[in-house]
């Protein structure tokens, strides 16, 4: 298999343990279709990876390496990092660098989730608080304060 960059025979390699094609020339790697989720896999479990991978589908300038094809150039989970796929699903090319970048932007995804996931029961805690069940909830406070609660 060639690199869709350059031509060059691209190399077999193992990357986090996965088998990918690798170009010596412009560090590109070539990703079957199924490794880009092993990819993402290495940073967030299946919950945590969940949602709309390819935004802003266009044509890409680059040819499939497994059939030929005209790939598919694509925002990346709508961040800022463009990645070519095969429309025939084949796979995904990744230019130097970018799988780094997939795996930041996975590790941001699973540390924005648990934050919301710790926002969500914060505020569970706080509206148990204004349930006023007698236990000195803030609705009772503030009763309290503007005189509800004397006679």
């Amino acid at each position: 298999m060639q690199c869709p960059r350059d031509g060059t025979d691209l190399v077999e390699e193992r990357m986090h343990g996965i088998e990918v094609d690798h170009c010596h020339t412009c560090n590109g790697r070539w990703l079957d279709h199924h490794e880009l989720d092993e990819l993402e896999a290495t940073k967030g479990d299946e919950d945590e990876r969940r949602g709309t991978i390819r935004f802003s589908e266009r044509d890409s300038e680059l040819r499939c390496p497994v059939c030929g094809e005209q790939m598919a150039a694509f925002n990346y989970r709508a961040y800022d990092l463009e990645l070519d796929t095969c429309r025939a699903e084949h796979g995904f090319w990744l230019d130097a660098g970018e799988e780094g970048q997939v795996r930041d932007i996975i590790d941001e995804r699973v540390r924005d989730l648990k934050r919301s996931a710790s926002a969500e029961v914060a505020w569970g805690d706080f509206l148990n608080g204004l349930g006023g069940r007698g236990g000195g909830g803030a609705w009772d406070s503030v009763r309290r304060f503007f005189g509800g609660g004397r006679r």
